[in-house]
């Protein structure tokens, strides 16, 4: 990170969904609203504009990755033009959530290699590291991530020094609440701190905060991620330049 003088990053603060595992939410929001619709909601389809090929990962990325569930599942339902959103928003949650817990039990998601090396080295180097996702899952995912291949012991949610997810926070992101409270927890300022993010909504709030944001494409969204002022945008965190975080800058190796 440019032009800020800092001794050097005190803390790494990390989302999950996209970040650390390719987790199979967009899938259980996209196989659940589909059920719903060709079942119990099947008398209300011609009043929407939905369609099972109009689910898109364009769609997910946009306006429902990285938000609570809540406004995940509102999102979804404007964007079709749902009626009586407000009455069937909490069904298509609990629909969704029942999904992703079956795909989860039946280890129907990925950690990213890249990304779980990339935590082992920061916290190896004496940086402090938190999980702060949005989504109620995040411990369910990194429990399940086994880290005897990276050179640490026990599982991704245990080596966290912190761990923020799934809170019922005022404000979701964009807002920074929860990458503050994660800071505050670690005991680390913001400027000395960076956010680790796959999602637009994501690295406005980083930035919000007034976090370093590391960009992760995971959707061929380098330039979107850029544009909202990540310092660096990386496709593989294998790229980041571990030396320079003791200097306080995000850069890619050169």
């Amino acid at each position: 990170m440019s032009g800020t003088a800092r001794s050097g990053f005190g803390g790494a603060i990390f989302d999950v969904d996209g970040v650390l595992v390719d987790s199979p939410h967009e899938e259980a929001w996209r196989e659940s609203l589909r059920e719903l619709m060709e079942g119990p909601w099947s008398d209300i389809v011609d009043q929407t504009s939905w369609s099972p090929e109009k689910f898109t990962p364009t769609l997910y990325h946009e306006r429902m990755s990285g938000k609570p569930r809540t406004a995940g599942a509102t999102a979804a339902l404007e964007y079709f033009g749902v009626p009586d959103i407000e009455r069937r928003v909490q069904e298509y949650g609990e629909y969704k959530q029942e999904m992703i817990i079956r795909l989860i039990s039946e280890g129907r998601f990925s950690a990213y290699d890249d990304a779980v090396q990339f935590v082992v080295s920061v916290k190896q180097s004496g940086i402090p590291i938190a999980a702060a996702s949005s989504s109620k899952n995040a411990k369910l995912f990194l429990e399940r991530v086994d880290l005897s291949r990276f050179g640490a012991e026990g599982n991704l949610h245990g080596y966290f020094d912190v761990d923020v997810s799934g809170r019922d926070f005022a404000q979701g992101k964009p807002n920074p609440e929860i990458f503050l409270t994660a800071a505050s927890e670690l005991g680390v300022e913001p400027a000395n701190a960076f956010v680790a993010e796959d999602a637009v909504n994501g690295i406005q709030a980083a930035k919000a905060g007034g976090f370093g944001a590391l960009g992760v494409s995971r959707a061929d969204d380098v330039d979107a991620l850029a544009a909202e002022g990540a310092d660096v945008v990386v496709t593989d965190m294998g790229e980041i330049d571990l030396s320079a975080l003791a200097r306080g800058e995000l850069v890619k190796k050169s």
